[in-house]
């Protein structure tokens, strides 16, 4: 989804569209969104984990050739990513980044810098385009976990099914769509979200 426009100015500040994929997922789960360019990576960390739906209960990190940044730490060489700027780690169009989020399951993501383009007046950011699929619940043991979860509430006949449908805390499988999106929640939660972040 290349743009032609230019990015922002000083007086027209810019907005990076960028593509999140979850690593190893089949069929994607992706996000298509556009934030503030100038966005800190603690604040665009807190975007990821609303337009996903995760809990933000774990550790995270981004990186790319140009570092890490997380929550600072020395051992992991982690530097502070309240301190680094999106726009800082990726320019560009073209650009990616990656972003792992607990360091358990190792819920890889992939984002691609689309276009950045400038900031349209009247729109809040940050904001979903699209999206495809549900996220994966916490704590079900990755990519691969939740493949086997997603084989086992398929199949009531499983011995573990009745385990599994009690610990995510639904009465049957049909409680839970893989295949769900739902943009204008999504959006509703983006649009709290940048509230607080215009507030910080």
């Amino acid at each position: 989804m290349a743009s032609q426009r230019s990015p922002g100015t000083p007086s027209t500040p810019a907005a990076h569209r960028i593509k999140v994929t979850l690593a190893g997922s089949r069929p994607p789960i992706w996000r298509r969104l556009e934030v503030p360019s100038a966005i800190t990576l603690a604040s665009l960390h807190r975007v990821l984990q609303t337009a996903f739906g995760w809990e933000d209960y774990h550790m995270w990190v981004f990186e790319n050739a140009m570092g890490r940044y997380g929550v600072a730490d020395r051992e992991l060489r982690i530097a502070n990513a309240a301190t680094k700027r999106l726009d800082h780690v990726t320019p560009a169009p073209g650009d990616r980044l990656g972003y792992t989020y607990d360091f358990g399951d190792d819920w890889e993501h992939t984002l691609q810098i689309e276009a950045v383009i400038p900031a349209e007046p009247g729109i809040a950011y940050p904001r979903c385009l699209a999206g495809r699929r549900a996220c994966p619940p916490e704590d079900c043991g990755g990519i691969w976990g939740y493949g086997d979860l997603l084989e086992v509430l398929a199949d009531p006949a499983h011995d573990e099914h009745e385990e599994r449908l009690e610990w995510l805390g639904l009465e049957s499988a049909d409680q839970f769509d893989p295949a769900a999106f739902d943009l204008v929640a999504t959006n509703n939660a983006l649009s709290h979200l940048a509230t607080v972040l215009t507030k910080n």
